[in-house]
């Protein structure tokens, strides 16, 4: 069987799940307007609001885990299925900038694209997202839970900040979801080279 599927082949096919249908979650997919790094709509006319089936339940999972602990916070998705081509036009912007280490080399395949990664933040009652220090998508040292301990001796970052991401991290981990050292919002659905050998890949 093919590893790879189109995007265009995405719904109904029974290995993904639609956002729309994990409850509690709000969705605003960064790439899909042009509130983004790269300045622009990278997913239109395609809909990338989906996940394989196993990353939307361990996100259901996150949202009864978060909902006990703190009722009137709810969980922000900015990215979930990101496809191959996507993931080719943004290696190309960030090409010759220094910046490349914050996104996987195409050949090797961003976990995002498969369907088991997410970019995800929180939201208080009024869907105002809580102070994480940075935007999502801040392309700096700011941006890396590695970090954190330094940055708040340097006063870059402040308690509250770092309390808001470790809650964010507390919960996903709980729910089975892998935080990397170099961006707080972005969460993998287990680990990438298992994925990357048994998963479909989304072209």
């Amino acid at each position: 069987m093919s590893r790879n599927l189109s995007i265009e082949s995405v719904p109904g096919h029974p290995e993904f799940r639609a956002l729309r249908e994990v409850a509690r979650i709000h969705v605003d997919l960064r790439y899909a307007s042009p509130d983004n790094f790269v300045g622009d709509d990278m997913y239109s006319p395609h809909d990338c609001a989906w996940l394989h089936r196993d990353a939307a339940e361990s996100l259901r999972m996150a949202t009864g885990i978060l909902a006990a602990r703190r009722s009137d916070v709810s969980l922000l998705v900015l990215d979930a299925l990101r496809p191959q081509r996507v993931q080719e036009r943004m290696w190309k912007a960030l090409e010759g900038t220094g910046l490349s280490q914050y996104l996987a080399d195409p050949v090797r395949g961003s976990i995002h694209s498969f369907g088991m990664a997410v970019d995800i933040t929180l939201v208080d009652a009024t869907g105002r997202e809580l102070d994480m220090g940075t935007r999502f998508d801040d392309l700096s040292e700011r941006s890396h839970p590695a970090l954190e301990e330094a940055l708040l001796a340097r006063g870059e970052l402040t308690g509250a900040h770092i309390a808001n991401r470790r809650l964010l991290r507390e919960v996903m981990t709980e729910a089975g979801w892998r935080g990397i050292n170099s961006e707080w919002w972005h969460f993998d659905g287990g680990d990438r080279q298992r994925i990357r050998a048994d998963y479909l890949r989304v072209l």
